[in-house]
């Protein structure tokens, strides 16, 4: 498939997300502690929960939820450069963290929840805005009663790998923690 056809693609993708997402916020936590992972991400690309906050903030969408796997799209910008002019590695630590999170949180059964113990991530070649848009795939790796690991990378529309990561989570339940 051609470049120019996968941005394509991406860019319809996001438009079409982006149709039906809500304002952002945040949700009710005795709402979303009654659902399963996907059944929130089901509500929040139906706009029934706010789209969370981080994604306005930091320009990236998610575009893809199923069971073990989360897909988000960012537009790399001048306002998420260093000063190197290039994209600060936190813009894509913090998309890597939510495709990588939430494909552990697309596991979770209702009244579980989750956090970050731990995130790698490598980096391997700069991010300008040149670059129209990038995709981050979080993929599960092992998903067990009280720790999750998952993998990502970071994907331009011309298939090079930006950067790539690995995490573990714990997961909790939502009673214990609250």
């Amino acid at each position: 498939m051609s470049v120019q056809r996968t941005l394509e693609e991406w860019q319809q993708a996001e438009r079409h997300v982006r149709s039906r997402l809500g304002d952002s916020g945040t949700a009710p936590r005795e709402k979303v502690f009654g659902m399963t992972g996907m059944e929130v991400f089901a509500a929040i690309f139906a706009g029934d929960l706010p789209a969370p906050p981080i994604g306005e903030t930091m320009d990236f969408v998610p575009v893809h939820m199923e069971p073990g796997l989360a897909v988000f799209q960012g537009k790399p910008q001048q306002r998420h450069y260093n000063p190197l002019g290039t994209v600060h590695g936190g813009w894509f630590c913090t998309l890597l963290d939510s495709a990588v999170g939430c494909a552990v949180h697309t596991m979770l059964p209702a009244g579980q929840g989750y956090t970050t113990l731990e995130l790698k991530v490598n980096m391997l070649r700069p991010l300008t805005d040149a670059v129209p848009l990038v995709r981050a795939e979080g993929q599960v790796i092992h998903a067990g009663r009280q720790v999750a690991t998952a993998e990502g990378r970071i994907l331009g529309p011309d298939g090079k790998i930006y950067a790539h990561a690995t995490t573990t989570c714990l997961i909790f339940d939502h009673a214990r923690s609250a």
